[in-house]
């Protein structure tokens, strides 16, 4: 009797848990049998991994063969494990040395001719393995997401003769080339945006803070234009926070490759489900919301996203994270986004354009506006205004500021914000917000007349809070003062009782 182990990992969420492939050979009539919760996909390992093994020129034994994954209780999903249990079996019947089995993990999927093909979430277990100092060995179909991790010891494998060729030290594996350092590129600038001082000015505090934006305004304004900017004048990703938007997208089957730098930005469509929003499935998957982790999540036309789908954004937009659980696993995925989104004034989008055209009736204006739930609204942090731009303006060469000047300014801003506090000022929470957003005598004054007068939550007050915050830091100071207390009201337009749009006021200036 022989047994043989060999490592590997499993796929629970965005987390690679270990799961040992234990194989034994013993004497009786033949037979191959695979144990440790082991679903479909998993039991047909057994018809993959024989022709994989006799294709490779390798003996199959006529022996019964006994496979445990561990641990039991673990769901094990997939052809992932392919690669491990043949490996276990030539281990087991000494056509391979099992000596330094140990010092690896093995993962893939294999083909009838012992080639190996890619498997979903190699950048978590290639970030659990180096956990573990081992070196990972995978399909090199997998060779761009496993070279992310610069932390582990990675190693691609076209088939499973060149792993066995490496273990018998006849022809080393080579590992894959580590991605070049570079900045993000984004086709798209701020420079193409013609007028619209105040949105761009909203954009760049949003960008500087974290925070939540909505656009609303008559259509053809550029709320969509203005949103889709917001990525190339936030700061650049650093490498943890690359790689933990790179596993999310690893895990969801979207492939890693392109910019990987580059700031999430996802854009789903009005008739998209509360699941396609949040995750789920039999085995939960990231949704949009986990998949624009570090970035932005866009929603063009809100209010007709319907209103059970707009809610499931409350908690993730307050904690960072969502919790899907289903029957046979409950899962955690980080949700840490900006909410932008964008909306017409009224269901024709032309109510106070100045032209007429509206005719739509105060009850259907309220039945529109109505779809978005006041502690949703609650959780927007900055709502803007776009107004029409003159024929004049539109006419003109835009000359606006580039995205690299912007990005410049709001990159010193979010490096002032880490100093201080270790975060952006939209996560402050607590004692941090009484910490770092104390307000003097008249500005305490001023905020608590707002409060009265718009009937603010508590919840929309520390939000104006953290926008004066940053507001302040923007202009360098320590103190927040009544100027940045009045333009952190000003961007609260849909709270206030008389919600018709407002003419744009001149920055910092505040009607109270």
């Amino acid at each position: 009797m022989s047994l043989a182990i060999v490592y590997t990992r499993a796929q629970l969420g965005i987390e690679s848990p270990l799961v040992t492939v234990e194989t034994h050979l013993s004497g009786g009539l033949p037979g191959f049998t695979i144990v440790g919760l082991p679903e479909a996909a998993v039991k047909e390992s057994k018809d993959r991994v024989r022709s994989a093994l006799l294709n490779s020129h390798f003996e199959f034994p006529q022996q019964r063969i006994t496979v445990n994954l561990a641990p039991a209780d673990l769901p094990k999903e997939g052809g992932r494990y392919d690669l491990a249990i043949a490996l276990g079996i030539l281990a087991a019947s000494g056509q391979i040395p099992d000596q330094t089995l140990e010092n690896y993990e093995f993962i893939g999927e294999l083909a009838l001719s012992g080639d190996l093909r890619r498997i979903r979430g190699a950048i978590p277990v290639a970030i659990a393995c180096g956990n573990e100092n081992r070196t990972l060995v995978l399909p090199s179909e997998n060779a761009t997401e496993a070279a992310l991790s610069k932390k582990t010891d990675v190693l691609i494998a076209p088939n499973l003769l060149s792993v066995c060729a490496h273990l018998h030290q006849r022809e080393p594996l080579t590992p894959p080339e580590k991605p070049l350092t570079h900045e993000a590129f984004y086709p798209i600038d701020m420079a193409d945006v013609k007028g619209q001082a105040q949105a761009r000015r909203a954009l760049e505090i949003a960008a500087s803070g974290g925070h939540n934006l909505l656009f609303y305004g008559p259509p053809g304004t550029g709320k969509s234009m203005l949103a889709s900017r917001l990525p190339t004048i936030m700061p650049p990703l650093n490498d943890d926070e690359a790689l933990e938007v790179a596993a999310i997208k690893s895990v969801s089957s979207h492939t890693s490759g392109g910019d990987w730098l580059a700031r999430p930005f996802r854009s789903p469509h009005h008739t998209s489900s509360g699941v396609a929003l949040v995750g789920g499935g039999t085995h939960p998957r990231p949704g949009e919301i986990s998949l624009s982790h570090k970035g932005v999540l866009f929603l063009d036309e809100l209010p007709e996203f319907p209103r059970q789908v707009l809610e499931v954004l409350r908690e993730p937009l307050e904690s960072g994270k969502i919790c899907v659980s289903r029957a046979s696993a409950q899962v955690e995925f980080p949700a840490r986004f900006q909410l932008i989104a964008a909306m017409n004034p009224c269901p024709c989008g032309f109510l106070n354009d100045g032209t007429g055209r509206c005719r739509c009736t105060p009850q259907q204006i309220s039945r529109y506006r109505d779809k978005i739930s006041g502690p949703l609204l609650d959780r927007i942090d900055l709502q803007i205004h776009v107004a029409s731009i003159p024929l004049e303006e539109l006419q003109k060469k835009a000359e606006g500021e580039s995205s690299c000047t912007i990005r410049k300014r709001v990159m010193r801003t979010r490096a002032r914000q880490l100093m201080r506090q270790g975060k952006p000022n939209a996560e402050l929470q607590g004692k941090e917000l009484a910490r770092y957003c104390d307000l003097g005598k008249q500005e305490a004054q001023l905020l608590a007349t707002a409060l009265q007068r718009l009937h603010l939550s508590a919840r929309a007050y520390d939000r104006v809070l953290r926008v004066a915050r940053t507001i302040a830091d923007m202009n360098e100071c320590d103190k927040i003062s009544t100027v940045h207390v009045s333009e952190a009201l000003g961007y609260r337009n849909l709270d206030r009782a008389n919600v018709e749009p407002m003419k744009p006021r001149p920055l910092g200036v505040s009607e109270y």
